[in-house]
């Protein structure tokens, strides 16, 4: 299963100098804990959580419309692509402890996002099939390992 069969499509993303302001707008619409931050060309150069803008917000002390995104954003977006294998992908957000990749075309342009939500989702849309049951095991070991990432970083 391909992760284009999965994937949210009506993605808003925002540009490294849009206000946090008006990210945190996109997300509090479109209900989302995360906005694609992409260049003039619609091709991901970085992503930005709903965490990142409280950071932000609190350790700058200015309000969200005087920050830009540039600021607080992760500055590397680590992406997939429409026709990638699901299971590849969910190796990949085990791999770099994420639980959204936003995905692109051939050119590099963003598509959508597909997050682990979406994942268990369609984990359990049919639990008797065995690529359903192979997807949920997968899933459950990645969001696993995430969390345990997540531990160490926040332990040392």
């Amino acid at each position: 299963m391909n992760v284009e069969r999965v994937m949210k499509r009506d993605v808003r993303a925002c540009r490294p100098d849009d206000t946090l302001n008006r990210a945190a707008q996109l997300m509090w619409d479109n209900a989302c804990g995360c906005v694609p931050i992409v260049s003039e060309r619609d091709q991901p150069i970085g992503i930005l959580t709903d965490r990142d803008i409280c950071m932000a917000a609190y350790t700058q002390g200015r309000p969200l419309s005087e920050i830009t995104v540039a600021t607080s954003m992760a500055n590397k977006a680590i992406t997939c692509r429409t026709e990638d294998d699901v299971h590849s992908v969910i190796d990949l957000m085990r791999e770099h402890a994420i639980r959204r990749v936003p995905v692109v075309d051939s050119d590099g342009r963003l598509r959508g996002i597909v997050s682990l939500d979406d994942l268990a989702a369609e984990s359990l849309r049919n639990l008797r099939g065995a690529i359903n049951r192979e997807l949920a095991n997968r899933l459950g070991e990645a969001f696993l390992s995430i969390c345990a990432r997540r531990a160490r970083k926040t332990a040392g």
